[in-house]
């Protein structure tokens, strides 16, 4: 062995280790997101964002709803749960709907489609007719039940022209018939105007652009181009136009958005007494039932002015857990329209979701001053059983088409309930004996057979 210069012996080197990649470094984002994918690809995931969105929207808007009209039930010298009572009765037929819309079979939606239809229509006629129908803050659209009891036909108008397009489109495009403009557009069009009379009729115009917007909406389902898809919306746009033109009372309306001042003679009131009770609410909110502006400031604070006191009792928060709902209900139904292959699932489910997302925004946007006021109430949670029932029974029919699905349906059939397994285990503990022995002892008698030892 060589020494080195200074007469040392050489310094042995360890051998070098082959170089190794080193681990990537986990991301907490990326793991998130991947397991909100993983979650969102589930089967049953559209299944538990409608059912558990809807039910909640359905329970804050009653705990809302006895909250915000409490006041205005004693100004009326009534009970002051007067109208949660009314709304709770309601939400508790709803949920028979629902249950029903839930377990009906499609082919059996599918036949209530055109009955639903018909009775929607006459019921709007003699909305029409002195002495039946009534006038509820200038609009007349409403027939009384007898007491304090009240219907809007124009509600069951919206459910009916989603079964019924849903199922006209549907048989089209069996046919291949959508391909023509003409099929695509008639009798869908003419019978959708038809029910927009009716409701115009009454000066209802917040139900004519949710039954409007439900329209393209199936439209845009069925593949219109867009040069019929822009020819009938131009066509919207100038009857709305004209109307609006010709209403005072819808002018000031369009000119209270954005409304900071009451105005002459307090004509945007309402409007900024929406804003005031939003913009009091802070954070957390002054408490539920502490509102101030449920006291005679704000017009219709349990209906179509619900959201604005949520604002104010429950604070930013409370506003953003709403929209996050209706995102997650929206979200979902556009999931269960666009996976499905029925042609009537997805015309329905898209009908559906375009009536409860649009008729949200429109009452949230007017209320927070960026849309004129429709007087249209939030779905599943403003006061009023007319709407709460048809919009019930509306998210029952996507718990059906979500539970339809056939991944759905497989995940569905392998669950069992968990007081079944207990009563089949004490069956077999109890009296099961037997014939667990007896199918032990044929497994073994055919094991034996196949020359197995």
């Amino acid at each position: 062995m060589t020494g080195s210069r200074t007469g040392r012996p050489p310094v042995q080197r360890a051998p070098r280790r082959p170089a190794s990649a080193r681990p990537a470094r986990d991301n907490p984002v990326g793991r998130l997101v991947t397991r909100a994918r993983k979650a969102w690809d589930r089967p049953l995931t559209a299944y538990y964002l409608i059912l558990g969105s809807s039910l909640l929207i359905t329970v804050l808007g009653l705990v809302m709803v006895y909250s915000a009209s409490m006041i205005t039930a004693l100004q009326l010298s009534l009970p002051g749960s007067f109208f949660f009572r009314k709304q709770f009765l309601a939400a508790s037929i709803g949920a028979v709907l629902l249950l029903v819309a839930m377990r009906v079979p499609v082919k059996l939606h599918r036949a209530l489609a055109y009955p639903i239809l018909a009775g929607s229509v006459f019921l709007m006629v003699l909305v029409q007719v002195p002495g039946i129908g009534m006038s509820v803050n200038g609009n007349q659209n409403w027939i009384s039940l007898g007491g304090s009891f009240q219907i809007q036909p124009s509600e069951f108008g919206k459910l009916a022209l989603v079964l019924w397009g849903a199922d006209l489109l549907a048989r089209k495009q069996d046919k291949a018939m959508l391909a023509q403009w003409k099929h695509m557009l008639v009798p869908l069009v003419p019978v959708a105007f038809m029910l927009l009379g009716l409701i115009m009729l009454g000066g209802d115009m917040g139900t004519a652009i949710i039954l409007t917007a439900i329209l393209f909406g199936l439209l845009w389902l069925a593949g219109a181009p867009t040069r019929l898809f822009a020819g009938v919306l131009a066509v919207a746009l100038t009857i709305g136009f004209v109307l609006i033109k010709t209403s005072p009372n819808r002018m000031s309306r369009l000119a209270c958005i954005g409304a900071t001042e009451p105005g002459p003679n307090d004509t945007c009131w309402q409007a900024v007494h929406g804003i005031y009770a939003l913009a009091s609410g802070g954070l957390f909110g002054s408490g539920l039932g502490a509102s101030v502006e449920k006291w005679g400031q704000l017009p219709e604070a349990h209906t179509d002015f619900i959201f604005a006191i949520t604002g104010e009792e429950l604070g930013l928060a409370g506003t953003l857990s709403v929209l996050a709902l209706f995102a997650a209900l929206g979200y979902a139904g556009i999931r269960v329209a666009g996976r499905t292959e029925d042609p009537f699932v997805r015309y329905a489910a898209g009908g559906v979701t375009t009536w409860i997302t649009a008729q949200a925004v429109i009452n949230i946007g007017a209320v927070l001053g960026l849309l004129p006021i429709a007087g249209v109430p939030l779905p599943l949670f403003s006061y009023g059983g007319s709407a709460l029932l048809p919009t019930m029974f509306a998210v029952g029919l996507l718990i059906a088409f979500a539970r339809d699905e056939p991944a759905a349906r497989a995940a569905l059939a392998m669950r069992q309930p968990r007081f079944g397994r207990k009563r089949a285990a004490v069956r077999g503990s109890a009296g099961a004996a037997g014939p667990r022995r007896w199918n032990t002892m044929r497994r073994r008698a055919a094991a034996r057979s196949s020359g197995e030892r």
